[in-house]
């Protein structure tokens, strides 16, 4: 994806870059209405102009933040693919598989859930 190339390409690890650009491809794929942008240094997806989903990187894991309203609603389900969160994120090591599903649900949920939102965040 056009919208991600500059911060791919500073993904060091060719395994990490390849991981990334395959759940971009796929959310871009599931999700076509989405918009793709960098902000705040992470790539994310938003849907008329308010925040859905972003990703960034760590030594050990991917983090993967869809707000607070999201983590709380899938807390269980983030839990049972054997991943850690916080209330802000999640983190799916890289050498866990993606749970594609999982992702999923929850980037529709933050979909109809903000269909009429209009800010960024939620308020």
């Amino acid at each position: 994806m056009d919208a991600f190339k500059e911060y791919l390409d500073k993904v060091d690890d060719p395994l990490q870059k390849e991981r990334l650009e395959n759940i971009f491809a796929w959310i871009h794929e599931t999700f076509p209405n989405l918009a793709a942008k960098v902000a705040w240094n992470q790539p994310m997806f938003t849907d008329h102009e308010t925040f859905i989903i972003a990703f960034s990187t760590a030594k050990a894991h991917m983090s993967v933040a869809p707000e607070k309203a999201a983590l709380e609603r899938f807390a269980d389900k983030i839990a049972a693919s054997g991943y850690t969160h916080t209330n802000q994120l999640f983190r799916i090591p890289w050498k866990s598989p993606v749970d594609y599903d999982l992702l999923k649900e929850i980037i529709e949920f933050n979909i109809e859930d903000k269909a009429d939102c209009t800010t960024f965040w939620r308020k």
